[in-house]
């Protein structure tokens, strides 16, 4: 097996940027004090806990207050979903809405709570992979407690229509969560204005390390720890906090603000020539709506094929994608996401998705073109 020399699967995971690392090095080597001791190694941290938190509060458009650090997106959509699930109980109401092809990280907290009594409508995605928002006009109830649709699709990259959601939900005065894992660094996001009431972030997706990510709750929003036994985070989330991994993602936050509109007009030429090139290929469908979709991502169905021996293949030839989410890798079932969108089984399974990133070249994309060719 070659060593990869071309990396297209940065909705799995990201290189980390240099000036991230930059920024955590001396809060791994000098700097390293325990942010909730009084002495001066412990103030200096806490310092940096709390520069981390305002920044990321300015780029999301909240109060630094609201921001809380975690472990990454998983434990931001558990909290976000039970913590919310919590308050529902507490005021009499059981129903939750999202859609069919969220992250598992969603998914699976909600299939517990419908085995503990609570009442959760699956949106369809329909086959261009979007949530209408009449059919969520017609799902809320007066019993409805949560509404989590995440941002954009971990899959198939398409964009969902977050401002009118939280328009819709803010109306009815009903909470309103979105997964943005996927979507904070591909798309605009600021709370305020798309009336979000809580949004999960993770830094590996934005070329920070792994093991940190944060969960923004809105400040009336009910809000319950996942993780107790400290009183760390206004008690919120207990747990020495990784100041190294904070101020980390802090920088890759404000970076990823910051080059958004370069990277969008850097990957949107890769992505719609990728897109017309892989269609001319025999059998080869594009999954999800051709334009609302991150720029960043794209995903093909190729009939007749199996999309681990294609992704497989690539790797022989030094070049990294995936057949679907990373999170799902080695399981035996046909994506969640490409069966909401109403391919078979054999289609789902026939997949590859393509991730780029800001640092992705015009010669990685003649790479995975010329090596399809050649495989297909």
């Amino acid at each position: 097996m070659s060593d990869t020399t071309v990396y297209l699967d940065n909705a799995a995971t990201t290189r980390i940027s240099d000036n991230v690392l930059e920024a955590m090095l001396p809060w791994l080597r000098e700097s390293y004090g325990n942010a909730s001791s009084i002495y001066a190694l412990g103030r200096r941290s806490a310092i940096a806990l709390n520069k981390a938190r305002s920044l990321c509060a300015e780029v999301l458009g909240c109060e630094s207050r609201e921001i809380f650090f975690t472990s990454g997106g998983t434990e931001s959509d558990n909290t976000a979903v039970y913590s919310a699930a919590r308050a529902a109980r507490a005021a009499g109401k059981r129903h939750i809405i999202t859609s069919a092809f969220e992250h598992h990280a969603i998914l699976k907290p909600l299939e517990a709570l419908e085995r503990e009594g609570f009442n959760v409508t699956y949106l369809p995605v329909y086959e261009n992979g979007i949530v209408r928002t009449e059919d969520l006009k017609a799902a809320l109830t007066d019993d409805t407690a949560l509404v989590t649709i995440m941002a954009a699709n971990n899959e198939i990259g398409t964009i969902q229509p977050i401002d009118e959601i939280g328009t819709l939900c803010r109306e009815r005065g009903i909470p309103f969560h979105t997964d943005a894992v996927q979507a904070f660094g591909n798309m605009r996001i600021n709370v305020r204005e798309q009336n979000i009431d809580m949004l999960s972030l993770s830094g590996h997706k934005l070329h920070a390390m792994k093991g940190v990510g944060l969960l923004y709750v809105k400040g009336a929003a009910p809000f319950f720890p996942l993780i107790s036994g400290g009183s760390q985070q206004s008690g919120k989330r207990a747990g020495t906090e990784n100041i190294a991994g904070i101020v980390g993602l802090a920088e890759a936050v404000r970076d990823a603000a910051e080059h958004l509109p370069d990277k969008t007009a850097h990957l949107l030429p890769l992505r719609e020539r990728l897109t017309e090139e892989i269609s001319a290929l025999p059998g080869a469908r594009l999954n999800g709506d051709r334009r609302l979709r991150l720029p960043s991502n794209v995903n093909f169905s190729f009939a007749g094929q199996e999309g681990e021996t294609l992704v497989l293949k690539l790797d022989l030839r030094g070049i990294a994608v995936s057949s679907g989410s990373a999170c799902t890798s080695g399981s035996l079932d046909p994506s969640h996401v490409l069966t909401a969108i109403g391919c078979t089984h054999d289609e789902a399974r026939s997949s590859i998705r393509i991730s780029m990133s800001r640092y992705t070249t015009e010669s990685d994309i003649d790479a995975l073109i010329a090596a399809l060719k050649e495989i297909i």
